[in-house]
């Protein structure tokens, strides 16, 4: 009897099922990226002649920076680990208040591990850049970063290839059959928000990394990895609604594309932007 009972129990048990892929990414012609990567040097330029700013201020130079930082984050949504922590990092069961309360300190520690992650990383560079006077050679900087930048949205493009120096890793998986889930939120914080010890999807993280080691000071290299790190962490809040992980990384995939090609919109026109205000 017992048997029966656990056979029909089975039997009738809803089974999650994740339909077959039917819509794919799609990458853009070769045309419509040319005039995406002239109409993103326009904008950068036309950018530079309206603000007429110093393009050696702090006060310029957080201006681009933080929002540069908080968009490149976002778009290393799309990477394994990105869809790994959506998937992983998520409410028990059914959603429901309880389940989403519960899950709370998962949310809490992921967000520990990247603002560590972030006081870490920012502090060496910024540390680094300090004890070797890089702050002192913004001027040679500056215009090499944004030359960079105008590169490697063409790399995005598919105009050109260059380096792209990373570790092919991603967070440990199994962490999840040795830990807490918020434990494993902490951990998968950590990792990411350091940034370079698994996959990224966007050079942003660069341009990211050479502003705070020029900058010469930890606190603004910090704060340019919180912001980083605040665009990383931003699409796991979306667990806390009530969408399933598989919807949330079908969209993905299918923008997979979409996201290259504002990555590499927004290296150029940042680019071209800094390009501006130094020459003009």
């Amino acid at each position: 009897m017992a048997q029966a009972e656990t056979f029909e129990r089975l039997r009738t048990a809803t089974i999650e099922r994740i339909p077959d892929a039917t819509d794919f990414a799609v990458n853009r012609s070769a045309s419509t990226k040319k005039v995406a990567f002239v109409l993103s040097l326009a904008a950068g330029v036309g950018a530079s002649l309206l603000w007429n700013a110093d393009a050696y201020s702090s006060t310029t130079l957080t201006a681009i920076m933080i929002p540069m930082a908080v968009a490149g984050g976002l778009l290393s949504t799309w990477s394994p680990c990105g869809y790994s922590s959506i998937c992983l990092l998520r409410p028990n069961g059914r959603w429901s208040v309880g389940s989403v309360a519960a899950w709370t300190p998962t949310l809490l520690a992921h967000l520990a591990g990247y603002i560590l992650g972030a006081v870490v990383l920012g502090g060496v560079l910024g540390l680094a850049g300090k004890l070797l006077g890089l702050n002192h050679l913004i001027g040679f900087g500056l215009p090499v970063l944004a030359l960079l930048m105008i590169v490697y949205g063409a790399h995005q493009f598919d105009f050109l290839r260059v380096p792209y120096p990373q570790r092919r890793c991603q967070v440990p998986h199994d962490a999840r059959q040795r830990f807490r889930k918020w434990v494993i939120g902490l951990l998968y914080g950590f990792s990411l928000g350091l940034n370079y010890l698994t996959y990224v999807q966007t050079p942003l993280l660069y341009a990211v990394t050479a502003a705070a080691l020029f900058s010469g000071s930890p606190v603004f290299a910090i704060g340019i990895f919180l912001a980083f790190n605040a665009g990383r962490f931003a699409p796991v809040m979306l667990n806390a609604l009530p969408i399933s992980d598989a919807r949330i990384t079908a969209w993905l995939a299918r923008h997979q594309q979409n996201a290259a090609f504002v990555d590499g919109m927004l290296l150029v026109g940042i680019g071209a932007l800094i390009t501006g205000l130094v020459v003009l």
